[in-house]
């Protein structure tokens, strides 16, 4: 089939990953897949796709190649998919990478556009309960993945080392971080590092977020924690098998990635409940989980940190699950999906 996915950026992020590991799929099983892309964007990672690129900020109708499917992923880019759809360019389909209007600024511009087509993907049965409700419409579950570059290296404990806490951070100045709990996180392990100063905390953060943002700068040159900024997949994989306890502090994600690699390179995962992330976690079998409003993220670190055996068991358990989340059972899922979409009348 004729894909063409409107792409805004492909910078360092959950949901820029699994557009390119959904169309670097596709192109291996033989599907013709075209991403437009506004001139300069980023792109960070591997594609394997052929890449239109297009003037201005967002596409417009005519930049919109003959295709079978036209696959929409942010709400800025519904509605020049679905004028593509209406004059012949192929069938409009949704796929929700998150769902806007919950999170996002500008509510009232993005709601609107999940009525523009009945066809949907999402990526969590949570989050196609949610647009079911809102909306009525019943979407495809794409499930998210991980890639064999994240992997356990089997380091830890082979070098001595204090305990490592990681976690991400994002940039707060003019970004979508809100949802994040950042503020709630960076309050939590500042705690944690005052009750053990032994203990090493890393904050991770792709390169140019942190190369402009001047509160997070202001947050390293307190010496207080390790800033990391890993710069491809490699260097991601090294700093999770560094880290025995990885928490996740995101109380809205439809599929909440990072916890996922963690849990492949043997990491203990602790995590707020995000929705998403409840189709991998299993509270107390593979990771601690609580509710934001419950506050608990720290007594859960406080846990993990005094509990060695329960964070080897929660890390062994969680790594062993994550195996079978690939982005081979996420293609095909999609595949699979959209030959349905494609055939229904």
């Amino acid at each position: 089939m004729r894909i063409t996915f409107p792409v805004l950026t492909l910078c360092i992020g959950g949901a820029q990953r699994m557009l390119a590991e959904l169309a670097n799929g596709l192109v291996a099983r033989g599907h013709e897949v075209t991403l437009l892309m506004p001139r300069g964007a980023e792109v960070k990672h591997p594609v394997q796709a052929k890449i239109q690129w297009v003037q201005g900020p967002l596409m417009r109708e005519r930049d919109y190649p003959v295709s079978d499917v036209i696959v929409s992923n942010f709400y800025t880019t519904v509605e020049s998919a679905h004028e593509a759809s209406q004059n012949g360019k192929g069938v409009h389909v949704r796929l929700s990478l998150c769902y806007e209007p919950c999170f996002l600024p500008a509510n009232h511009d993005s709601l609107p556009t999940y009525h523009v087509t009945k066809h949907v993907l999402v990526l969590s049965d949570w989050q196609r309960q949610m647009i079911s409700l809102n909306h009525g419409m019943q979407g495809y579950i794409v499930p998210i993945g991980v890639g064999p570059q994240f992997k356990n290296l089997q380091i830890r404990g082979t070098f001595a080392a204090p305990l490592q806490i990681s976690a991400i951070v994002r940039k707060p100045e003019g970004g979508f971080s809100s949802h994040r709990e950042q503020n709630y996180l960076m309050h939590v392990l500042h705690n944690i590092k005052r009750s053990y100063p032994e203990v090493q905390v890393n904050l991770f953060c792709p390169p140019a977020e942190f190369a402009s943002s001047p509160s997070l700068q202001a947050l390293r040159d307190t010496r207080e924690f390790r800033f990391l900024t890993p710069a491809d997949d490699e260097e991601m994989c090294y700093h999770y098998n560094e880290t025995d306890i990885f928490v996740s502090a995101s109380s809205y994600d439809a599929g909440s990635l990072p916890g996922l690699e963690a849990m492949r390179c043997g990491a203990a995962l602790i995590a707020i409940y995000s929705g998403g992330n409840t189709e991998y976690c299993r509270p107390e079998k593979n990771c601690l989980m609580s509710l934001r409003h419950e506050g608990r993220l720290d007594r859960d670190i406080v846990r993990l940190i005094e509990y060695p055996a329960l964070r080897r068991q929660l890390a062994a358990q969680g790594e062993y699950d994550s195996l079978s989340w690939t982005w081979e059972r996420s293609v095909e899922a999609f595949e699979t999906a959209i030959k349905q979409i494609v055939s229904s009348p």
